[in-house]
């Protein structure tokens, strides 16, 4: 098969969460792509009989804000701001977006200097594009801002935020729709929503089964980027109990399976070319491709991305450690998919390669 095939092989938004459809979160859908060709069609909340005992799921720990504030910029005009990332020196990458009849689009004739008048008296003052290349003027999605807010950040965004919502979501929901069971430090920008469907009860399933859960932290961006840019510079931590995790895993013969596409991230940004897992904190600007191939993860758990989308490149390069032909195992898996009615994006299915 051709990559035309996963062109092909879009999926049906999910435009609201599992538990609006009448499931439970461990209830949605979950499409198993073995590296033999074969699939598996199952649940997730199955998930423990899928893995074996010896495997690793590493998850990410990060939680969502509510990162979404109202705005109004100097002649009137509504906007959305989007905080993406924290900066050095308090400063933060942020989205100016607008009204659009598909939800919101970027607005990329926002200007250095501008300032954005948020709620309860707080503001954005725009400094220049994000990132920086040395001119002012261009046309950005992103950009670099000072916030001045009337109360800490946290409780600013808990009061006058909501959670990040692209058009294919109706309606607004609840900011608890929007946390994982693992989420334990604040900072995402968007959900990290391979996590979502994990219940305590499936947890507790996986732990008797005799498989491990470790955690990583990484606070992702406004990871939806339209033009499907490739993402930007992302705070992490991989704690010396996750590395130590990783490389007993391996050593005993054990997959080290991530739940995320920001778990490969992290991981594989503090892994050395002889697949050693090292503890670390950061930044990373790292770029998954079949070109550049894992040494850290075995398989992926995931949802559905888009054909043109980053994460799905990286989803690619999962079967290249087993020395089989991306082309074939995950555009199978997408053809399978999209034939199945399976759904795509944070309130959609689960996606694991092994």
């Amino acid at each position: 098969m051709t990559p035309t095939l996963v062109a092909s092989a879009v999926l049906r938004d999910a435009t609201e969460p599992p538990e609006a459809r009448g499931l439970k979160r461990d209830h949605v859908r979950l499409l198993v792509s073995h590296l033999d060709g074969r699939i598996e069609h199952r649940r997730f909340d199955e998930l423990p009989q899928v893995l074996r005992s010896g495997d690793l799921l590493v998850v990410n720990a990060s939680g969502t804000l509510k990162a979404s504030l109202d705005g109004e910029r100097s002649f009137g005009d509504h906007v959305e701001l989007h905080l993406s990332t924290a900066l050095p020196g308090g400063l933060w990458s942020v989205e100016v977006r607008q009204a659009d009849p598909g939800g919101s689009k970027p607005l990329r004739v926002a200007m250095a200097g501008e300032v954005i008048e948020l709620a309860a008296g707080g503001r954005a003052s725009l400094l220049a594009p994000y990132p920086f290349s040395g001119d002012l003027f261009i046309g950005s999605r992103l950009w670099t801002a000072a916030l001045d807010l009337p109360a800490p950040l946290t409780e600013y965004l808990e009061a006058y935020g909501a959670p990040i919502r692209y058009g294919y979501v109706a309606r607004p929901w609840p900011s608890e729709y929007y946390q994982t069971i693992f989420a334990s430090e604040p900072g995402s920008a968007e959900m990290p929503s391979a996590g979502r469907p994990f219940s305590h009860d499936v947890v507790d399933a996986l732990r008797s089964s005799g498989v491990k859960i470790t955690p990583i932290v990484l606070h992702t961006g406004v990871s939806s980027l339209e033009a499907h840019e490739p993402p930007f510079e992302e705070r992490f931590v991989v704690a010396r109990a996750t590395a130590d995790l990783v490389n007993e895993t391996h050593a005993a013969g054990g997959r080290v399976i991530a739940v995320g596409t920001t778990v490969v991230r992290a991981l594989e940004s503090v892994t050395d070319d002889n697949g050693i897992t090292h503890p670390g904190r950061g930044w990373t600007d790292l770029v998954i491709t079949p070109s550049r191939g894992v040494r850290a993860v075995d398989g992926l758990l995931t949802g559905f991305h888009e054909p043109e989308a980053s994460h799905l490149s990286l989803v690619r390069t999962i079967p290249q450690r087993a020395g089989h032909r991306t082309s074939i195992v995950i555009d199978q898996a997408y053809a399978e998919a999209r034939e199945q009615g399976y759904l795509a994006h944070e309130f959609g299915d689960s996606h694991l390669v092994l």
